[in-house]
């Protein structure tokens, strides 16, 4: 059965979609069968794997607004192992769409649920909101990844988060566990930011991955070319920041013993 993680952070600009990209692509050149969700209207994660948002005619909207078979909205990348459930503008409106309907919270997970066993991993990219869309990608998630920039306000709406994580956990998903804070757009050469992981790491410890994702001009550049930063640019920084992030999950699930973490 397949481990979902959410990718959520209500505060937009922390490298959430780039990270969640990236991950995905990561699990699948180590051969883990991996979906990457679009839940995120914008379609940037859509985009940044070489799909035209604009071409898309059924979507994570028609999963869970029509009800719409998830098999039905798959599309495989060009990536080995890595397939996409893409996103379209239309999911801005599922918002107002779904306040009437039946157990609202828990209708990705229904979804999701249907083709769980088919992936080792299922990255979902919400929205830099905590909507209905992303309550329900908490709802289905097994767990949740935090990203946060290495920034001045960097822990500004983080408590925010954290106490939406707790009352879902409290309230619709028991299981639910944060995956790790992940520590993005690191400039070694900058006080600013070694102050930020500094801080970061004494608030919250053993929660904040060993891996911290550097500054790199190779991974902004990258979604303008449709492709993940490994198949962009497999030398650069970022491709191995994010090999090793991918890595590092696997080690702490157990299921890559032999990983080894350089950052």
């Amino acid at each position: 059965m397949g481990r979902i993680i959410a990718f959520a952070n209500q505060k937009g600009g922390v490298g959430k979609t780039t990270s969640a990209i990236n991950l995905a692509s990561s699990f699948a050149a180590l051969e883990y069968k991996t979906l990457l969700v679009d839940a995120d209207p914008q379609a940037n994660a859509t985009s940044g794997i070489g799909f035209d948002p604009r071409n898309i005619k059924k979507s994570v909207y028609e999963a869970m607004v029509e009800d719409i078979e998830p098999s039905d909205i798959i599309l495989k990348s060009e990536i080995d192992f890595l397939d996409l459930m893409p996103s379209h503008i239309d999911l801005v409106g599922a918002e107002i769409e779904m306040i009437n309907l039946p157990n609202r919270d828990r209708i990705m997970k229904r979804a999701l649920d249907k083709i769980k066993d088919d992936y080792d991993f299922i990255i979902i990219d919400c929205s830099p909101s905590l909507g209905i869309v992303t309550v329900n990608a908490l709802v289905a998630a097994d767990s949740v990844l935090i990203p946060v920039q290495c920034e001045y306000f960097a822990l500004e709406g983080l408590g925010k988060l954290l106490n939406t994580i707790k009352i879902v956990q409290t309230n619709l998903n028991q299981e639910l566990e944060i995956e790790g804070i992940l520590l993005t757009m690191y400039d070694g050469r900058t006080n600013l930011s070694n102050q930020v992981v500094d801080e970061v790491k004494a608030h919250f410890q053993e929660l904040v991955f060993k891996t911290v994702v550097h500054r790199n001009i190779k991974l902004s550049e990258a979604p303008s070319f449709g492709k993940p930063i490994l198949f962009h640019d497999a030398a650069s920084k970022g491709a191995i920041n994010y090999m090793n992030l991918a890595k590092e999950i696997l080690q702490n699930l157990g299921k890559f013993k032999s990983a080894s973490i350089n950052n």
